[in-house]
């Protein structure tokens, strides 16, 4: 699960750079506002690579796509691409998840014919 949703989130963290050089181009934002949210943001996003084998950080990388998705009041096509990012989130978890389940039978089978043989 830990390589599937890094990789989600190194791409949201290069998604959330480039909107805020869109967000930049709004006349009623500073420059100073636009890159302490992105900049959190893609702080947030490239800590919680690290940190995805902790208790509750799928729940803060839940929270983050909640964040991209609303990021679309500032930049429209973050509707679209908050959307599609939750989406690799959720196959992330999911489909990680059950690799993981997998990898491990796989193991434990791997043990127990290790150990019949011996």
């Amino acid at each position: 699960m830990r390589t599937l949703c890094a990789s989600t989130l190194i791409g949201e963290f290069f998604v959330i750079g480039f909107a805020g050089l869109v967000a930049m181009k709004n006349p009623d934002l500073t420059q100073a506002t636009v890159w302490t949210v992105c900049g959190i943001a893609m702080l947030l996003s490239v800590l919680l690579c690290g940190m995805l084998s902790r208790p509750g950080a799928v729940q803060i990388g839940w929270a983050l796509q909640i964040g991209l998705i609303l990021s679309g009041f500032v930049v429209p096509m973050m509707f679209f691409l908050g959307a599609a990012f939750a989406g690799l989130w959720w196959c992330s978890v999911h489909y990680g998840t059950k690799i993981d389940e997998i990898k491990a039978r796989w193991a434990a089978q791997n043990e127990a014919r290790g150990e019949a043989q011996a």
